[in-house]
This record gives C-alpha cells, structure tokens and sequence, in this order.
C-alpha cells in the first residue's frame, strides 16, 4: 500500500513523529492508524536551554584549556628568568579570559539552577 502527502502534510508529520519515541514515520503512521498507543517525548525547554549553554561553554573551556596547555608546555621549554618573566606577562591576558570564563560558568549555572527551581514544582517531604 503507498500513501502520498503533500509537503504541507509530509511537514505536520515528520514534526509528530519526531515528539515520539517511535523508530520510524512508517512506525508511527501504523500505531496511529491502528489506534495502538504512541509514547510522546516530554521535552523541558529549561533544560533544554540549560544543555545548549552548558555545551557552549564546554567548547569555550576546552579551547581555553588546550591554549592554558600549550602554554604551559612553552613554559617548561624556556631556560632563563629573563625568558620566564617575559613569558608570564604576555599569558597575563589568557589566565584572565580562563578566570572570567570559570566565574561566567558559575553566574550561568547558578541562574539557570534559579530558573529550574522556579519552574518546577516543590519537593514533598
């Protein structure tokens, strides 16, 4: 049996289907004309946002943190005073684009534990 859509209609159902937890448009277009039941994905947008930040500031991290290596690694390679001082200063800028990013993460993690709480509701003891 083949069944055609149109794209307005092929879009409302790839966007169903997609809420579900089914593997398949061909698995969920025989659950629904069968009337068997179809499991529907609950999304938290908090948490969601809260994931999407969260992943952002991971990548910020892990590139500040390969650039903290390699510089570090250049530290170990110099010989002299003079060469370490000169060192130290020129890194002055990325240690504190490092610390203004940790503090950034700790503001966001707290805001967004902020916002949860807000929205969920309260714990019964």
């Amino acid at each position: 049996m083949t069944i055609r859509f149109n794209e307005a209609e092929r879009s409302k159902l790839d966007k169903l289907y997609k809420k579900t937890t089914c593997n398949s448009v061909g698995e969920y277009i025989r659950s629904v004309l069968l009337k068997e039941p179809v499991i529907i994905r609950f999304r938290n947008q908090s948490a969601d946002d809260f994931l999407e930040e969260i992943l952002l500031l991971r990548k910020e991290l892990n590139a500040i943190g390969n650039n903290f290596n390699q510089l570090v690694h250049k530290l170990h390679t110099l010989d002299s005073i003079p060469e370490i001082k000169t060192w130290a200063i020129l890194n002055e800028s990325s240690t504190k684009i490092f610390m203004k990013k940790v503090v950034e993460i700790a503001e966001k993690m707290s805001e967004i534990y902020e916002k949860l709480e807000r929205e969920l509701p309260p714990i019964k003891d």
